[in-house]
Parts: structure tokens; C-alpha cells; sequence
């Protein structure tokens, strides 16, 4: 097996350098010159460890990553898939990663298929884990989405902030009371912002018991349970009206069976002048299909859609799309901050559960940020209504409105 392995390595990398020390101590590097590329050095234990990236390279290079049969010499994982990772965006998977990839993506509806129960069980998998994890590497606030950098040198406290003001301006809290429903509503965090910061009646709504209950525990610490409550409901539930609705990185576990379901619950819980704004993870290229490791250890259920999955499900619901932003490397840098804090208190982390759970979330912590900034991965907003009258001509208001926070606290 390390001669097919190395024949597929010498294709395979272009750009950058790998090397690879193999059972036994021979050492081959692959690719171009030092400096053409990103470079990292990888380590292979045993005959295993090599049979199982020729013969499914996609699951198994995580796999072997968590469990030691592959380890990284003088650099970290995020540099290894930054070096395969840059590959694979300009060369393609080789032949049997290209056909367990199409076979995925005929199936992918099965495996995206998620009735309330079983939505509630994949998002127990990955929420429900102990709270304090998420306290050891996210903001104060626990926002588990994309952050916002308008100059780019933002803290990621500072991100987070911008990001809830952001989404804030594009709903139009313009008044007092409005109604918001908020699909996903993790920690709490956004719901709470927007009952003590804009004067809204929220609704979030969640999957998620763990978060739940910190959810109802922030609300009734700050004083804002008349303004705020949680729920725990799947959204095709929900049989009430509502003035605005956001979802922040929810829609990524809705699957692609269920996307006019979605849509069609937005339509019948949104007033006829509201507004809504869907932030959501998707992919600049065509329709695809999750990566399998990310589907097995981290969200299972999951995918990231295309903008022509989305929007065709869109326009069959009588939504009106009132604006579309694409957020490119945003959440690259948010997955660098919670990478870079994840290590910082690793040892906290590894308490909590052991080695192999802290090097699972590091893999996925780096492979997400990689995806980012080298394979087509994005962060979207839409913008919806029933009426296209219900947002001012130009964009100008979402600008005025995210500075009045500002303007507010300074004259404070």
C-alpha cells in the first residue's frame, strides 16, 4: 500500500510541500520547492495507517489524526490541511475519493433526511456536549456563527458584537415591541441583544436542551424573561405570527429535503410588512455534499447549500428577496480566534473529556477554517419579506443603524 500511496501523493500534491515519514523511517516529500507553498511534515504509525488513506482518504485522514496513527512533526494540523486542503481545491480528490464522492451526493437526500426527532438527536450530538466547553474557546456571549469584522483587527468580542448589530440593522428594529422570532437560538446570546439593546419581544427557539436551559438561565439573570423566552420546538411547529424572524447558523441543519418546509414556515409565521434574515454557511460552487468526517464526529444531518439550492426554494415560496451579502473570509478569522483560544486552554478541555475528543475539535476547528479560506466555503444573508416595500431603496439604512448603538453608548 505505500507505493499506491506515494504514486497518488507525487499527483496529488502540486502546491506546497508534504512530507511524509512512513512505517519502517523512509521519508518522501511531495510537490515544489520550499516557499511555493504552504509545507507541513506528517507521520504515518503503521501498514493501517496507510491503507486507510488510499482506500478512503476523506474519513480517514481525521480518523487517523484522532486516534495517532497519523501525527504531524514540526507543525500543527491546521498547516497539514492547509497543504492538502490547497491541494485538493486545485487538483480534485483522487479516484476512489471522486467515487465515494458521487455516491454520497445520489444518497446525500437520505442522509440529509431529518424529521423532528431525528433533528433533535443530530443536534444533540454536537450542542448538547458540556456547556463549559464552549465557554473555553468562544466570546462572553457564546455566539456560535460567523463574526463580523468591518476593519478586520476587531477582537473577537468586538466580532461578535458588530455581527449582532449587523443583523440587528438588516431586521429594522426600528420601533419598540416588535415580535422576533429567533430560529436557533443557541446561548441566547442574539435573543437577549435584541430584547435589551432594541426594545424587541423575543421568541428563540432551539433543539438543543443544554442550551436551553443556559439559554432560559441568561434571561432570567439579566432580568429580561418579560421580554424574552426560549422554547424548546422544532420550527415547522410554530404556529404564531411574528414581526421579524432570524435564524443565525441554523438553516445548516435544516437538509436539503426540507428547504420548502423551511421557507414555507418563514412565510406563514412572518407579518405582512415584516422582515427576515437568514445567515446561513453555503458554498460558492455547485451543490455537493458534506465531508464525511465532519458528517460522522461533528454534524451529522449537516450541509452547507449553494446560493442555487437556496434561492430556488425561495422563489417557490412568495418570499420576496430583499438583499443578499456575502461574507467571505469572516468566518475564517472567527474560526482562527476559538482555534487559537481552543488551544490556549486545552488542557481545560481535555479534562472535560480526553485526548481524542481535544484532537477531533482541533481537526475540526482547522479543516473548517482551511475550507474557508481555500475552498469555497462562505457565509450568507438573506434578506426576505412578503413586501419589497418593506426596506428603504438603498442599502444606506443598515450603515445609519448599525452606528446609533454606537452613537448611544458614547453619549451615555
Amino acid at each position: 500500500m505505500q507505493a499506491a500511496l506515494d504514486a497518488i501523493l507525487k499527483r496529488f500534491i502540486t502546491r506546497g510541500r508534504l512530507t511524509v515519514r512512513y512505517p519502517g523511517g523512509r521519508q518522501t516529500t511531495y510537490g515544489g520547492p520550499s516557499g511555493s507553498g504552504p509545507e507541513a511534515m506528517i507521520a504515518l504509525r503503521d501498514a493501517r495507517a496507510v491503507r486507510r488513506l488510499v482506500l478512503n482518504p476523506t474519513l480517514s485522514v481525521g480518523e487517523s489524526y484522532m486516534d495517532g496513527g497519523l501525527s504531524t512533526v514540526g507543525c500543527g494540523v491546521y498547516e497539514m490541511l492547509d497543504v492538502l486542503v490547497t491541494n485538493l481545491a486545485a487538483n480534485g480528490n483522487h479516484p476512489i475519493a471522486n467515487l465515494r464522492q458521487a455516491v454520497g451526493v445520489v444518497k446525500r437526500r437520505l442522509d440529509q433526511f431529518n424529521p423532528a426527532g431525528r433533528a433533535q438527536r443530530n443536534v444533540a450530538h454536537h450542542y448538547d456536549l458540556n456547556g463549559r466547553l464552549y465557554s473555553l474557546f468562544l466570546d462572553r456571549d457564546r455566539q456560535y456563527s460567523c463574526a463580523y469584522f468591518p476593519r478586520g483587527d476587531e477582537t473577537l468580542e468586538e466580532a461578535q458584537a458588530a455581527k449582532k448589530r449587523h443583523i440587528a440593522a438588516k431586521l429594522r428594529l426600528d420601533r419598540p415591541d416588535l415580535s422576533v422570532l429567533d430560529i436557533g437560538s443557541g446561548w441566547g446570546g442574539l435573543a437577549l441583544t435584541l430584547a435589551r439593546d432594541y426594545g424587541a419581544r423575543v421568541t428563540g427557539i432551539t433543539l438543543s436542551t443544554e442550551q436551553l436551559n443556559e439559554s432560559r438561565a441568561r434571561a432570567a439573570a439579566e432580568g429580561l424573561e418579560d421580554r424574552v423566552s426560549f422554547e424548546l420546538l422544532d420550527y415547522r411547529a410554530m404556529d404564531r405570527r411574528f414581526d421579524r424572524i432570524v435564524s443565525v447558523g441554523m438553516f445548516e441543519h435544516v437538509g436539503v429535503n426540507h428547504y420548502g418546509q423551511f421557507f414555507e414556515t418563514v412565510r406563514r409565521c412572518l407579518k405582512p410588512d415584516g422582515v427576515t434574515l437568514l445567515h446561513y454557511i453555503g458554498r460558492f460552487d455547485a451543490p455537493g455534499m458534506t465531508n464525511a468526517w465532519i458528517t460522522k464526529y461533528i454534524f451529522p444531518g449537516g450541509y452547507c447549500p449553494a446560493l442555487s439550492e437556496v434561492m430556488a426554494r425561495i422563489e417557490k415560496s412568495g418570499l420576496v428577496t430583499d438583499d443578499i451579502e456575502v461574507l467571505r473570509l469572516h468566518y475564517a478569522e472567527t474560526l482562527r480566534h476559538w482555534r487559537r483560544r481552543f488551544a490556549a486552554n486545552r488542557d481545560a478541555i481535555a479534562s472535560l473529556y480526553d485526548e481524542r475528543f481535544c484532537r477531533m475539535f482541533e481537526f475540526y476547528l482547522a479543516g473548517c477554517e482551511v475550507a474557508f479560506r481555500r475552498h469555497g466555503q462562505g457565509v450568507f444573508q438573506i434578506q426576505l419579506s412578503h413586501d419589497q416595500a418593506a426596506v428603504p431603496l438603498t442599502r444606506d439604512y443598515i450603515t445609519e443603524a448599525e452606528r446609533q448603538p454606537a452613537r448611544a453608548r458614547a453619549s451615555a
